[in-house]
């Protein structure tokens, strides 16, 4: 079990555009991947982009059983997802509480498509092509974007809306 650091905002790194990946399966993209998801489930992630460990490459896993920071979410399938595209299926937008591991203790209202089709391959070339909506397609929308050096910050249009869980959680006092 390998759990790496993972860069948080402020790193310019994060701000990177990640390479596509060329080879596949390798013995080096598989430690990758358990590298990935031994960190995911060390910090209780929902997903984890391989730029948040240092890697620009164009690689996300993703997958929620159950999960202390998302405890009101439904099944996402353990999912390893290489050279993603995104297809939005509709214009319907919902806006969802999010946090990230690269943004440790706070939260934001995120605007994000309601439905989407995503396309990739696994760690054996076999190819992905999954149709989704809800949670799902929230955190393959939020992984993918740090493949493009976004954060989700980048994507709150209302500042009020983003802040550290335990103040955000709390009622104002008057």
């Amino acid at each position: 079990m390998t759990v790496r650091k993972i860069l948080r905002m402020g790193d310019p790194r994060l701000l990177d555009t990640s390479k596509p990946i060329l080879t596949v399966p390798s013995k080096e993209l598989d430690q990758l991947i358990q590298d990935m998801f031994d960190t995911m489930e060390e910090y209780q992630g929902a997903g984890l982009a391989a730029p948040q460990i240092g890697v620009f490459q164009r690689l996300v896993v993703f997958g929620v059983d159950s999960n202390e920071r998302y405890p009101d979410t439904e099944h996402v399938p353990m999912t390893i997802l290489i050279n993603p595209e995104i297809e939005h299926l509709d214009d319907e937008i919902v806006e969802n509480w999010e946090g990230c591991l690269s943004i440790p203790g706070m939260r934001g209202l995120v605007p994000r498509h309601s439905s989407i089709r995503y396309k990739g391959i696994d760690q054996k070339g076999n190819i992905i092509d999954r149709t989704v909506d809800g949670f799902h397609a929230i955190v393959v929308q939020h992984e993918c974007d740090h493949l493009d050096g976004i954060l989700y910050p980048m994507r709150i249009p209302d500042m009020s809306c983003f802040g550290f869980e335990q103040e955000l959680s709390q009622p104002v006092e008057e």
